[in-house]
């Protein structure tokens, strides 16, 4: 099994012994059960990480790791993000979890027209906070030293933006009718950006489509079968990160 990673926030260059307490070291001695002899990973979750080896358990909360030099990852290409419509209840930190797990590079919260969910005022800043936990300690289990960033609440002009700056961008949409064609054959880059818009449950509107295709993006869909909003954007990142070499 692979070494468990804990998020630290600075690594030495040089390694040496660390100590790691606070809620990480409590996590790792209380919940891990960790000992003298295991591995572990300690990144600081932007590409910088260190193994070590575990050479001390300190009552409950510190853990004495005896750090090798630290290595910085260089974030892979294509950058995949995803802008996902807020979906009803705890089904947002779902997709949020497993889009981290697949290899997502950002995740982008988006107040579709259709979203039953609204994020205002004191409760938006908490589900957004959320997210980003939830973004964090699945960036932990999916061993991840990477994680993914989760950017403030976006409007639909300013994911336009964001399509219309990216080397590739598509909207996915079920209907034929609108002229959607399957992702599976769509031309991906393997170098650049790729953003993938995920609409609400109710769907992308006439006037989004319109708007988000006049910024370059195309309609694409996944298959016959028609996906909830909070697992449509794992199917489809699972599929681009394997077309464009990444999970070579």
């Amino acid at each position: 099994m692979t070494a468990p990673v804990f998020v630290v926030g600075e690594l030495p260059d040089a390694g040496g012994v660390f100590v790691l307490d606070g809620a990480e070291g409590r996590h790792a001695v209380s919940v891990k059960r960790l000992r003298a002899g295991e591995g572990v990973v300690l990144t600081d979750g932007a590409g910088r990480w260190a193994p070590g080896a575990v050479t001390a358990a300190e009552g409950k909360d510190r853990l004495v790791v005896a750090l090798e030099r630290a290595v910085d990852e260089p974030a892979e290409e294509p950058r995949l993000t995803v802008v996902q419509a807020l979906p009803k209840g705890d089904r947002g930190e779902v997709a949020v979890e497993t889009m981290t797990e697949t290899g997502v590079d950002a995740i982008v919260p988006w107040a579709a027209a259709r979203c039953v969910t609204q994020w205002k005022a004191e409760r938006g800043l908490k589900a957004l906070a959320k997210w980003r936990a939830t973004a964090r300690e699945a960036g932990k289990q999916s061993r991840r030293v990477r994680f993914p960033e989760v950017a403030d609440l976006a409007s639909t002009k300013q994911v336009a933006r964001l399509l219309a700056d990216a080397d590739f961008a598509a909207v996915l949409h079920e209907d034929r009718d609108y002229g959607s064609t399957p992702l599976a054959s769509a031309p991906l880059p393997t170098s650049g950006s790729v953003v993938l818009v995920v609409g609400p449950e109710g769907g992308v509107s006439p006037d989004e489509l319109a708007l988000f295709e006049a910024a370059g993006a195309t309609a694409h869909r996944l298959g016959r079968s028609v996906l909830r909003t909070s697992t449509a954007g794992t199917a489809a990142a699972a599929l681009i990160l394997g077309r464009t070499g990444r999970w070579s």
